[in-house]
């Protein structure tokens, strides 16, 4: 009955943090958004793993991983490393794409002193 207790407590207060502080609301959502592509792209691997037929112990062989981390990348809650997400998809027959959500400009970002600086995608090419 503890953990409940703890569980609605935790939970009450990061309601009060994201309603309360809202860089603590951005940095929220901004982690969110991220364990959202995340998760979406391992379960496209999955998807795509299971539509070739492929056993998770085959694609670990293929990749020279240990079949039990294969496993944990398709079944835990997992921050995978990019060397692996490429290996998977190379051995499916697949590649990695990044693409814009949207053309609208994002923020800046602010170094640890405070200043902004221009995004890699917002500078201009040095002539």
């Amino acid at each position: 009955m503890a953990t409940a207790t703890k569980q609605s407590y935790h939970d009450r207060r990061v309601r009060r943090r994201l309603a309360d502080d809202p860089e603590y609301r951005e940095e929220y959502e901004r982690a969110l958004r991220q364990i959202h592509q995340i998760d979406a792209l391992v379960n496209e691997l999955d998807e795509l793993r299971e539509s070739e037929g492929i056993s998770k112990a085959e694609l670990a062989r293929a990749i020279g991983k240990d079949p039990a981390s294969i496993r944990r990348f398709f079944s835990a809650q997992v921050n995978p490393e990019l060397k692996t997400v490429a290996a998977i998809a190379d051995a499916l027959n697949a590649e990695v794409v990044i693409k814009p959500l949207s053309t609208r400009k994002r923020p800046r970002s602010k170094t640890k002193s405070g200043r902004a600086t221009a995004r890699n995608d917002e500078r201009t090419p040095a002539a």
